[in-house]
């Protein structure tokens, strides 16, 4: 005859148990939802390029928006140096989808265009890349999110959706 073993686990740690197992279920719901029904990208790197050379040739020697599809689809060359975004300033029609294609040639940097969810962290000698279609006309700044040194908070550019 077998016998039912009991861990003997207090009632108070039981339910200090449950709540961390629910509070696992809610975190991994909300990522779920944040990554498939919202569309929250994770950056990812996109190429390694050197950072001493980057802005000598290839696309951010002669950084800003190209064109891939008129009126509907765009690339954006940024390149984040000591205190300034180049180019600052971009301008796309509504609705145009707008991949960002940036990097940093001097220290670590970061990008957020305000009122969307395209925020990434620039790493030098790392292309980091990320999408957004913005259907509201209006100007967007994008401004460093990571300190860069004194001239840190001059350190913004803007999109205007027209």
């Amino acid at each position: 005859m077998t016998t039912k073993q009991s861990m003997n686990i207090d009632p108070y740690e039981k339910n200090w148990i449950r709540l961390s197992i629910g509070l696992l279920i809610a975190f991994a719901i909300a990522v779920s939802v944040a990554g498939f029904a919202m569309g929250i990208q994770v950056p990812s790197p996109e190429q390694r390029v050197d950072p001493n050379t980057v802005a000598e040739s290839g696309p951010w020697a002669n950084p800003g928006l190209r064109t891939i599809q008129e009126g509907k689809k765009y690339e954006a060359y940024v390149l984040a140096q000591t205190w300034q975004f180049l180019p600052r300033e971009m301008t796309v029609p509504a609705g145009a989808e707008v991949t960002f294609y940036v990097t940093s040639k001097d220290v670590q940097h970061g990008f957020k265009l305000q009122n969307t969810n395209l925020n990434v962290q620039i790493v030098p000698g790392q292309v980091s890349k990320l999408t957004v279609t913005i259907d509201e006309p209006g100007r967007y700044d994008f401004i460093c999110t990571e300190y860069c040194g004194l001239g840190h908070a001059a350190m913004f550019g803007t999109l205007i959706v027209e």
